[in-house]
């Protein structure tokens, strides 16, 4: 039975600014080495049996940054379905498994849903996890990956564990008022099957798969050290392992109005290059809603297998600061660092030199519009700094000074009163869109390689150290035809420089 990985990559990772940006965010980082999250999320991938080519689900504003990264990695996805607006993982993975049903070779593939921004530093681990939980998924169960806690963390969701050695001697000790869905009559049932030595093929052998019992909110630091010391919970990790059709029945029982509203806006798909667009109209009247709230704490087949990895979601600076490689007195660093009489600090310099004097429990990091400096107990709090550069609609919330585009990016290098220089990289054989600007010109210098400009009724070809001048209203493009990179300087000037003075006539990647 094929196994069709599902990668959600919607987030904002609004807690790891200023690295992390809207338009940009963490799942497209190199955060933990020299690949990105996603790409590392791709890799993992590799060695599972019966494994196809990833599903992705991305939001519409970064299809070409998707596409990119699985091009530098020399792959393919089977389909990037593009989202026009959030709304949670529960559609997410409608999504997918109307996709996957619809293009399989196979009638009822299964899902491996995961996250594009999480690590797993023990890929053997992971694989072991996948491959014990693939009986009870072929048996109709809906599997989902608890991570062993290390800790009484308060910052995520937990799982409790129906087993051998708690809850079966005394199953229903938990108050079922604090239990979503109304599992008790659930709970009776698996007891009446673990006392049976009959539950679902995950636990017999050597798997470990046991039923859920009931999944809980984030709790407090007391209540995070009972569920540690119980061994019957496990941090809830958001990945799961299904058939598509079991998915799609469970959430047609409990939740119809998402599984019609994800159908009506599939019936009108269009192709676009490697993208997947959906009916906007149908899919904004979707519900907003996870795959937790919605399905899984609410069906009677949910199981959980515990997975020991080495996982976080990097939710955080903090929790990246935690699994970073740490010196003598507890600090990580990353680019042009220095230290002296630090201790316990996180520090990221990317394009300037840092130095810290006499400073602990730290969170340092640099990006090239911006420096964050906070407390490793007040990360969580960078997201009051997002918001506030929402409110004030500055730039550095969305975009960083270098901007990647399908054909290529752009860095604004300097900016002043009716003035703009920006370096441009175009990639081989890549063009921009025929446009023109209604309120700027522009002056174009080749620095390296060779340009096929349209300038008005003018197809110029310019080498280095030659350039033109596109005066405002001018129909103009720009087009790499080399084998190498295209690198030249833009200036432009006038009285308003925004990236919304665009006018597209044509456009290679759907723009127009």
């Amino acid at each position: 039975m094929n196994l069709i990985p599902v990668i959600m990559s919607g987030g904002s990772g609004s807690r790891l600014w200023p690295q992390s940006r809207s338009l940009y965010p963490k799942q497209f980082l190199p955060l933990v080495n020299d690949q990105t999250m996603l790409q590392n999320t791709i890799s993992r991938l590799d060695g599972l049996e019966f494994i196809s080519a990833p599903l992705v689900i991305a939001n519409e504003e970064h299809r070409f940054l998707v596409a990119e990264q699985f091009r530098q990695m020399g792959r393919k996805a089977s389909s990037i379905i593009l989202e026009p607006v959030g709304r949670n993982t529960a559609p997410a993975v409608a999504l997918a498994a109307l996709k996957a049903v619809a293009v399989s070779e196979e009638k009822d593939p299964l899902l491996l849903v995961l996250a594009a921004d999480h690590v797993i530093q023990d890929v053997q681990a992971f694989h072991q996890a996948v491959e014990a939980a693939l009986p009870a998924a072929r048996d109709g169960k809906l599997v989902t990956f608890g991570i062993v806690p290390t800790h009484p963390e308060t910052g995520y969701g937990y799982i409790k564990a129906l087993n051998h050695k708690g809850s079966v001697n005394d199953p229903f000790k938990t108050d079922t008022s604090t239990i979503h869905g109304g599992r008790t009559e659930a709970r009776r049932k698996d007891e009446k099957l673990l006392k049976e030595n009959s539950v679902t093929p995950c636990l017999r052998g050597k798997s470990s798969c046991m039923p859920v019992e009931q999944f809980v909110e984030k709790p407090d630091l007391e209540t995070a050290q009972g569920y540690l010391a119980s061994g019957d919970y496990y941090w809830n990790s958001g990945m799961f392992l299904f058939k598509a059709s079991r998915y799609l029945e469970e959430l047609n029982q409990f939740r119809p109005d998402i599984l019609e509203a994800c159908q009506k806006a599939m019936e009108v798909q269009n192709a676009d290059l490697d993208f997947v667009r959906l009916d906007e109209m149908a899919f904004k009247a979707c519900p907003d809603e996870s795959i937790d709230y919605a399905v899984m704490e609410k069906t009677e087949d949910a199981v959980v297998i515990p997975l020991d990895a080495g996982w976080s979601d990097v939710g955080s600076w903090s929790s990246l600061a935690d699994i970073s490689e740490k010196d003598d007195a507890g600090n990580s660093t990353l680019g042009d660092v220095l230290l002296q009489d630090t201790r316990n600090t996180y520090v990221r310099s990317e394009k300037k030199l840092i130095a810290t004097v006499g400073v602990e429990d730290l969170v340092i990091t640099e990006s090239d519009d911006a420096i964050l400096v906070a407390h490793k107990d007040r990360v969580q709090d960078v997201k009051k700094i997002v918001d506030r550069l929402k409110a004030e609609n500055r730039t550095e919330v969305k975009l960083h000074r270098k901007v990647y585009r399908p054909w290529g990016a752009y860095d604004s290098i300097d900016m002043g009163d009716r003035f703009q220089v920006k370096r441009i990289t175009v990639k081989p054989g890549a063009q921009l869109s025929l446009q023109m600007h209604h309120h700027r010109a522009e002056h174009w210098i080749v620095v390296k390689g060779t340009a096929l400009v349209t300038n008005g009724d003018q197809e110029i070809l310019l080498t280095e150290n030659q350039s033109t001048y596109i005066p405002i209203g001018t129909v103009h493009r720009l087009e790499n035809p080399g084998k190498f990179d295209l690198e030249m300087i833009e200036v432009q000037s006038g009285g308003y420089l925004g990236e919304d003075d665009i006018v597209r006539f044509e456009d290679t990647y759907g723009r127009a």
